[in-house]
């Protein structure tokens, strides 16, 4: 797995956490939803968000481009 797969795996997670938690315990979770939704939306353009410095952190490589053979 890459960092940048990892990063995609993580936000749907959290999403998907942030959405329980609010419909089982307090609407207020729903604040953890638009936290990570503008997290990937800088991200998209400036290419780097915490979570990628965990991944790394944690072992992942970055994608690579390699042409095919």
């Amino acid at each position: 797995m890459t960092v940048e797969r990892g990063v995609r795996l993580m936000g749907g997670a959290m999403v998907l956490i942030s959405l329980f938690l609010a419909h089982f315990v307090s609407l207020y979770w729903l604040w953890l939803t638009a936290f990570v939704g503008l997290n990937l939306l800088q991200s998209a353009f400036t290419n780097w968000c915490p979570a990628m410095l965990m991944l790394r952190a944690a072992g992942l490589k970055d994608a690579t481009c390699s042409p095919r053979s």
